[in-house]
């Protein structure tokens, strides 16, 4: 395995987390005046009134932080873990598999839903249920749906995982392709919502639902136009399905204890974009699943609605589209995210090449 820098792990992200918990944190902001104080600097010295003023603003943009969240999403709703059951998508490897491990480990009712068994059953998913079901099947589904309320009870928190990608530039998809695709990574999403939504909204705890999407529907990228497009579709699935959920006149009744999660995902290290060459490690770093795991956890262990972005850039991706149509194109040419692919094989691809050598 190659020797990495020393560099390699110093990122954009890095830098900005150690900023967020320290001079941009309000605690460790209150500190340097006090600190000040402490040295016997004046009130009406610079030093200590130049310092509070930071303090008071850093303060101020955390209170505004937080206001905005609780308009936008409401307060958080609060979780039984008695009664909570969580369905995973996409769970028998990758970022679904870890968050199913994460959940069994701590002794929730967990039901995994996928169309590959586990490669080791035996080992990471212990005391999680595997129902094989491809969820780009709604009848499947639903006979899946009644199992789990067999089993385990009504679900509660669905993480909508499952996911694929070719890989391959259009005209070298064939209609089978484009329309695996759009089952798998976007028209299951409709099927278990639909067949999981009712029972959260009977629910007196009520639900979580987490749609896992993609930095890339919002940019679309050369050799992605099948999987850019099914994941642009999820993000627009997931702000119609808040306006319903939120709505004054037409809300379904048990729709107040409902959260959604949106996750918008950068590149991450895991078999779906492994051979994938990242332009940048310092402005767009891979992703550990395992990270974007734990915020999505926390998240939904917090009974909160919002969105996740991983990594930073993901977060402000949106102001890209505010720029004229040149400096997009400069950016894009830039970031070297339309050269990314070109060397990526899927798993299918790898299967015909080794299938041809034999």
């Amino acid at each position: 395995m190659p020797t990495q820098p020393w560099h390699h792990h110093i990122t954009i992200d890095v830098l900005a987390h150690v900023l967020a918990r320290s001079v941009f944190h309000p605690f460790i902001a209150w500190l340097i005046p006090l600190c000040q104080r402490g040295v016997g600097a004046p009130y009406e010295s610079f030093n200590f009134v130049a310092t509070c003023v930071w303090a008071a603003i850093v303060t101020l943009i955390w209170l505004l932080s937080a206001l905005n969240d609780r308009v936008a999403y409401g307060g958080p709703r609060e979780l039984d873990w008695d009664e909570e059951v969580v369905v995973i998508t996409g769970g028998a490897s990758g970022l679904g598999k870890i968050i199913a491990e994460m959940y069994g480990m701590r002794g929730a009712s967990v039901a995994v839903l996928d169309v590959h068994k586990p490669e080791k059953e035996s080992e990471g998913l212990a005391g999680v249920h595997f129902y094989q079901c491809d969820v780009g099947d709604a009848e499947a589904v639903q006979k899946a749906r009644e199992q789990i309320e067999k089993d385990l009870g009504t679900p509660t928190i669905l993480i909508n995982n499952a996911g694929i990608v070719n890989g391959r530039p259009l005209l070298q998809l064939t209609a089978s392709d484009i329309a695996k695709t759009f089952r798998v990574n976007t028209l299951a999403h409709f099927h278990t919502i639909q067949a999981f939504l009712p029972g959260m909204l009977a629910s007196q705890t009520g639900g979580t639902i987490v749609t896992i999407s993609s930095v890339l529907g919002k940019l679309g990228a050369s050799h992605l136009s099948d999987y850019t497009a099914s994941k642009a579709a999820l993000i627009a699935m997931h702000a119609s399905l808040r306006a319903e959920l939120s709505s004054p006149t037409t809300a379904p009744e048990g729709a107040a204890n409902i959260r959604t999660i949106l996750v918008t995902p950068g590149q991450l290290a895991t078999p779906l974009f492994a051979g994938v060459q990242t332009p940048s490690t310092f402005f767009g770093p891979v992703v550990e699943p395992v990270e974007l795991a734990k915020e999505i956890v926390r998240m939904v262990d917090a009974g909160e609605s919002g969105e996740i972005s991983l990594p930073l850039y993901a977060r402000y991706i949106d102001w890209l589209h505010i720029l004229p149509a040149s400096l997009q194109r400069i950016v894009r040419r830039l970031s070297g995210m339309d050269t990314a692919m070109e060397g990526f094989r899927s798993e299918q691809d790898k299967s015909r090449i080794k299938g041809a050598k034999s």
